[in-house]
């Protein structure tokens, strides 16, 4: 589910790995400086059948640039995504790479902290509401192990990928049929017919 988009309810720690400090960048618009940082996972971001695991390895290629109105904050993750194949249930092991662009205005805004947009925190920025929705927004709902693949058995649950394409079961009869299958088997002559011992009369007819 996408993060709420609000101001801070809380002043900003710089120490956290998602927090940007912007006093290297000046206000002046048109001034930018790029970062390069590799930072934890948020928790919980998941998707259908994937998700990035809490704590792994995001890698992060950001810009701030200097705007009238606040910071434009350019930014390109890339993470990885673990989970099931959505058909036949492996596990699922792949990389997405997101890009987004988000406005952090200087206006701190005032009421009840509602309002669309991001704002700076003083000089701080925090990327990880707009990181989160990024991501989270990007995860494969029904992710495959390959885009062929055949899944799995629906009569015994076997890999179809692994037992191979003669793989099959011999139908079942259906329980409402047995007993007149029972009776047809049993009104079938045992051995060969009897040969036909019938004279014909004149005309050529028996």
């Amino acid at each position: 589910m996408p993060y709420s988009r609000r101001k801070p309810a809380a002043r900003l720690d710089p120490r956290r790995p998602l927090v940007l400090d912007t006093r290297a960048l000046p206000r002046s618009p048109g001034s930018a400086r790029t970062e390069i940082r590799t930072v934890p996972a948020p928790a919980d971001l998941h998707a259908g059948l994937a998700g990035i695991p809490e704590g792994a390895d995001v890698r992060l290629d950001v810009t701030l640039e200097s705007v009238t109105d606040g910071v434009l904050v350019t930014m390109r993750a890339t993470a990885p995504v673990t989970g099931e194949c959505a058909r036949c249930l492996e596990p699922v092991s792949q990389a997405i790479e997101v890009r987004c662009q988000e406005l952090f205005s200087y206006e701190q805004g005032a009421g009840d902290g509602e309002e669309d947009g991001y704002s700076l925190d003083g000089d701080l920025l925090d990327l990880e509401p707009v990181l989160r929705d990024a991501l989270v927004l990007s995860l494969p709902l029904a992710p495959l192990c390959r885009q062929d693949c055949p899944g799995l058995c629906p009569e015994c649950g076997a890999l179809l990928a692994q037992v191979g394409a003669e793989h099959e079961h011999e139908r079942a009869t259906d329980p409402r049929w047995a007993g007149l299958r029972q009776q047809m088997v049993q009104a079938q002559p045992v051995g060969p017919p009897a040969p036909d011992t019938r004279e014909e009369n004149g005309r050529g007819s028996p």
